[in-house]
């Protein structure tokens, strides 16, 4: 006798969690299969693996960049850290917070060569060139366009590669700019291999710690605009300069605890 044909709809037993998927990136309410994950879940994660990997070690298009950049009207330098290739900007965080000699000596000669600005923006591949490739360079028009219109000046866009947080301090201190806006790739997670981070540092110099600066996170199309990014920096700016500090110091108050939670949505736990 010929076995009845399994119902695919019976093969995976739901989970009462499955609701709160809509909520979240997070792997939640995936259902099993036996004792098992089912198998698109399973596919899907792998994807999302290979896709953080590949964030971390495809090298930027540092060309692509520039020419993306110019479309917007910014003038770029091409620099790069003491990592002198990716196997040792991993081993060696040291090495992707300092410029090499090269970087650091051109600097110093554009230095001389025109008056100090008020901000740099340094663009530097981190830990995702996916975010900086896809996102950097919208967020740094956004950025240049509001510090115009604060009357600042700004210096060329400074594109380290195989640069880390940090080097943005040597940057804007070889440059004598008062403050140094760094836009970064940051550590790709499973559901975000391309969010793009913004480091602020008033008086930027060499040997400044994390408590120094200040961060606007999770950059992308699933998470912070860049027109929004750039808003809460200009915020930072402001305040930055006339309170001469940043960091710890200076806290993010640009919007009240209702915006930031979002207004009008309900709490999903109520529901």
């Amino acid at each position: 006798m010929e076995k009845n044909p399994v119902d695919k709809h019976q093969i995976v037993t739901s989970n009462s969690w499955a609701s709160l998927r809509r909520h979240t990136d997070a792997r939640i309410g995936l259902g099993r299969s036996g004792i098992s994950q089912p198998t698109a879940p399973q596919l899907a994660f792998q994807q999302a693996h290979a896709r953080a990997r590949d964030a971390v070690h495809i090298p930027l298009d540092v060309r692509r960049l520039q020419s993306d950049l110019a479309e917007a009207g910014l003038q770029s330098l091409l620099l790069h850290s003491q990592a002198e290739d990716r196997a040792t900007y991993l081993q060696r965080p040291d090495k992707g917070r300092r410029l090499d000699a090269d970087s650091a000596a051109l600097l110093k000669q554009l230095s001389e060569q025109q008056p100090a600005s008020d901000a740099t923006i340094v663009i530097a591949d981190g830990l995702s060139s996916t975010a900086v490739q896809r996102h950097a360079a919208r967020v740094a028009a956004e950025v240049d366009q509001r510090l115009a219109a604060e009357g600042l000046t700004r210096s060329p866009v400074c594109i380290v590669q195989q640069g880390r947080v940090a080097v943005g301090d040597e940057v804007g201190e070889l440059l004598d700019s008062r403050v140094v806006i760094l836009l970064v790739g940051e550590r790709p997670g499973l559901s975000s291999p391309d969010s793009l981070g913004i480091y602020y540092t008033y008086n930027p110099r060499v040997g400044l710690t994390d408590a120094a600066r200040n961060c606007i996170s999770n950059i992308r199309p699933a998470g912070i605009s860049p027109q929004d990014a750039a808003e809460r920096l200009l915020w930072l700016v402001r305040e930055s300069l006339r309170r001469k500090l940043s960091g710890v110091e200076l806290k993010d108050e640009s919007g009240d605890a209702e915006a930031l939670e979002g207004e009008g949505q309900r709490n999903f736990l109520l529901e």
